[in-house]
């Protein structure tokens, strides 16, 4: 269901552009709301969510689809923890649904799905590790780059139960928004994947927009 949100963008105390390719690595606090834009449509943001409280506490794939019943997030989704706390809830969503199963590219994935010579290209989980190497204040380390999210990104299940990297549904302008039910770590990776329609195979921009809490409702 696409829910669009009533946040006025002017009124965000926090506005970011990442580059296709780069990493964001920042604390979002309890009740404060979080925007993830599709600049140029397409693209797929891999994100990785922490509590910082406690980083040894992370975003579950496995209990966020068992709760919701539901392999797909959109709004409503209660994002869990791996000790089954909320730690977001998804607010408003003009795409419809992000993916949980597809994982992240790897050099080595890039390897087996597509040929040994695509190895040296840039891959998500290279952005993460970069990022915790770069940011040691955060308390992670590579041991903690688990489960993701990979929002925008469409990965249908087939009937057979196998998994395709389809064509993305969304499109220039569409986002994400997330309430932070506690005060969460999120990294991500904007993907420079060039090797599956996941963003047209044309890595593009994202943006990152944060309000306060309580979040101010445009007039």
């Amino acid at each position: 269901m696409n829910t669009e949100s009533t946040l006025n963008p002017a009124q965000a105390m926090y506005r970011q552009t990442v580059p296709a390719g780069d990493y964001w690595l920042h604390i979002v606090k309890r009740g404060e709301t979080l925007r993830i834009v599709d600049l140029e449509g397409n693209q797929a943001a891999d994100t990785l969510f922490f509590s910082a409280e406690n980083p040894g506490e992370r975003y579950s794939a496995t209990d966020t689809i068992r709760e919701q019943g539901n392999i797909f997030l959109g709004t409503g989704t209660r994002i869990l923890s791996d000790e089954g706390n909320a730690m977001l809830t998804i607010t408003a969503d003009t795409v419809g649904r992000h993916d949980t199963v597809g994982g992240a590219c790897s050099t080595e994935a890039n390897t087996v799905r597509y040929d040994l010579e695509k190895r040296t290209m840039h891959a998500c989980r290279d952005s993460w590790m970069l990022a915790v190497a770069e940011h040691p204040e955060f308390g992670l380390t590579k041991r903690d780059i688990t489960h993701n999210i990979n929002f925008f990104m469409n990965v249908p299940v087939t009937s057979e139960g196998g998994l395709t990297f389809a064509d993305g549904l969304s499109a220039p302008g569409k986002y994400v928004e997330m309430r932070a039910e506690m005060s969460v770590i999120v990294l991500i990776s904007n993907c420079p994947q060039l090797n599956n329609p996941c963003n047209a195979y044309n890595p593009t921009p994202v943006e990152l927009l944060i309000w306060d809490a309580p979040a101010m409702a445009e007039a």
